[in-house]
């Protein structure tokens, strides 16, 4: 049985797609498999971590989960990727499948890559690279392009790109795919859902399947046993920032492009209020994710916060452990030019009216 390959599956997808409540789903209907989880975060605040740890899965252990927090793993393949797969593929027990949760901010095209390692190549293969897109998001039209306005505008100015790096990295999330979810369906209409479905597949060039999904729910049969050893086909899928590369021209990678930062206030005594005045301050900073957990005054649970764009979620997770100190921290992720002084001064004003 040691023999045997150990499949992987990476789950990636832009920032507040739904990736960690589809792993959540996951795990609590594996049907016995016994699954390690990576769990690479961009910020130093591990939010999906801890939501995942208390899903309660006896076939997911908090052993068997790392976390990752130190950036984003397409970036640190060598320092910190490698290295973690080595020592679960140690473990006396190994695990039956592996699930990768890359940040949101993610590059999918290094991290399948790296398991060309000779080390990691004869033990484990990518069963498959599941793209989680927010078909919400993309029927508002935050990741449509308008292309006669988009050649009006390059006309009138040489220097503009005619991509944001938002949208290259959408586009090079959905290229490395070999199944994307179109998650949050429920949020949109049967004409939208088509919509989304066109816009993405334009984007995806090699048209991988797609499965609509409404929480993040989907069966981990679909999930789990592609089978399709997307390693050996990595090089056919290359992101923008390998195309120019090799084509010799100078380019930032796109993470270049976005800054998070940790907040940490005291309490807040109305969650309602403080979620109102956190949707302001998140269009008015245009704040790409908010995320974290929130201490409310006489409650044994902590709150936790999940926001993309305007869109707030929040319930209370668990209780709050005797050894931990409660408070409120929240990660911030937004472009690079983003006044974290500004933001952290309004939120933690937010905490004492809330």
């Amino acid at each position: 049985m040691r023999e045997q390959k150990i499949p992987a599956t990476v789950i990636t997808g832009f920032l507040g797609a739904g990736k960690t409540t589809l792993i959540r789903n996951l795990l609590t209907g594996a049907n016995g498999k016994r699954i390690a989880l990576i769990v690479n975060e961009f910020g130093d605040l591990g939010v999906d971590g801890e939501v995942l740890k208390g899903c309660g899965a006896e076939n997911c252990t908090e052993d068997d989960i790392v976390e990752l927090t130190n950036g984003c793993i397409c970036c640190t393949v060598a320092d910190d990727f490698i290295p973690t797969m080595e020592k679960l593929l140690e473990r006396d027990q190994r695990p039956d499948h592996i699930v990768i949760e890359t940040s949101g901010l993610a590059l999918p095209q290094p991290l399948v890559a790296a398991f060309n390692w000779p080390d990691i190549k004869t033990r484990v293969t990518v069963d498959g690279v599941v793209t989680v897109v927010d078909s919400a998001a993309v029927a508002a039209g935050r990741f449509a392009d308008d292309h006669e306005k988009l050649d009006a505008q390059r006309r009138a100015d040489d220097a503009l790109d005619h991509e944001s790096p938002l949208e290259e990295l959408f586009e090079d999330q959905l290229k490395a795919a070999d199944l994307i979810i179109l998650n949050k369906a429920d949020l949109i209409d049967a004409t939208g859902l088509e919509s989304v479905r066109a816009h993405v597949g334009e984007r995806a060039r090699r048209r991988p399947a797609m499965v609509s999904a409404r929480n993040g729910e989907v069966p981990s049969s679909v999930l789990l046993g592609l089978g399709v050893g997307t390693e050996d086909d990595i090089g056919n899928r290359k992101s923008h920032h390998e195309m120019e590369h090799e084509a010799g021209e100078d380019h930032d990678h796109d993470h270049d492009e976005f800054e998070s930062f940790v907040v940490e206030t005291g309490s807040v005594a109305d969650p309602a209020a403080f979620a109102e005045a956190l949707a302001a301050i998140i269009t008015r900073h245009d704040i790409l994710r908010l995320k974290g957990f929130v201490d409310v005054p006489g409650k044994a649970m902590r709150l936790l916060l999940q926001a993309v764009g305007v869109r707030i979620d929040r319930y209370f997770d668990r209780l709050w452990s005797p050894d931990e100190m409660r408070g409120t921290r929240l990660v911030v992720i937004g472009l690079h030019d983003i006044d974290q002084a500004a933001i952290a001064a309004e939120i933690e004003q937010a905490a004492r009216q809330g």
